[in-house]
């Protein structure tokens, strides 16, 4: 498992692979360790409010640097709205700034997207950073390629990254189990497809559960 200090880039192999409620399960779970844990959303579009969410399940502080009002990449959405694009060299000195023992950096979509000023991604900030990456991704099909070309994307740059499965079906079928023993990079752990429609409280308490998964495939019954 990566490092946890300082901070983490919480990125996805797309959009839509759960890493809102991944970013929660992780800070509840660390928060749970006696972690101090704040969340930065680098940029919200559309009516969402990924921060506010996260806050709510996990009990961490959590805000956007910037919102957007169309549902789009953040660039777009910034040049759409006339709205100021986010500078990356201020975006990591106000990061720096921050007093938490862990930072957790959700991203906007999947790795690449240009999220502000000059078309910069999640990957340039981790890079200024120095900042290790958990990449969230799928667990059905299609999950492989993406989850390669992403941590391939990570490690030519020199970042350090883990996966986690960042929503595990309530009935998994083949291509889930085959999936889990084929999954590339160091797999930190798993999160159910629920875990956003639990109690807050018991949404933190089961975060302890859902971070044990790395190297371990015998708790799904699966050998080899």
């Amino acid at each position: 498992m990566i490092a946890f200090e300082g901070p983490v880039l919480v990125t996805g192999t797309d959009t839509g692979v759960g890493k809102t409620v991944a970013t929660a399960a992780l800070a509840a779970f660390l928060m749970r360790q006696g972690r101090s844990v704040e969340v930065v959303k680098l940029a919200q579009t559309g009516d969402d409010d990924d921060a506010a969410e996260v806050a709510r399940l996990s009990g961490a502080p959590a805000r956007a640097l910037a919102a957007y009002p169309d549902p789009l990449a953040p660039f777009a959405a910034a040049r759409r709205s006339g709205l100021p694009l986010l500078d990356l060299h201020e975006v990591a000195e106000t990061i720096l700034d921050l007093h938490s023992e862990v930072v957790l950096l959700e991203g906007a979509g999947g790795l690449l997207v240009q999220l502000g000023a000059g078309g910069w991604t999640a990957r340039d900030l981790a890079v200024e950073l120095g900042c290790p990456a958990v990449v969230v991704a799928r667990a059905g099909l299609g999950t492989l390629n993406h989850t390669a070309l992403t941590l391939e994307a990570l490690s030519r740059r020199g970042i350090d990254a883990s996966v986690l499965i960042g929503s595990w079906p309530l009935e998994p079928g083949l291509a889930e189990y085959e999936n889990l023993k084929d999954l590339p990079g160091r797999r930190i752990g798993w999160i159910p497809a629920n875990a956003a429609a639990l109690d807050p409280e018991a949404f933190r308490l089961s975060s302890s559960e859902w971070f044990d998964l790395e190297g371990d495939l015998g708790r799904f019954g699966i050998t080899g």
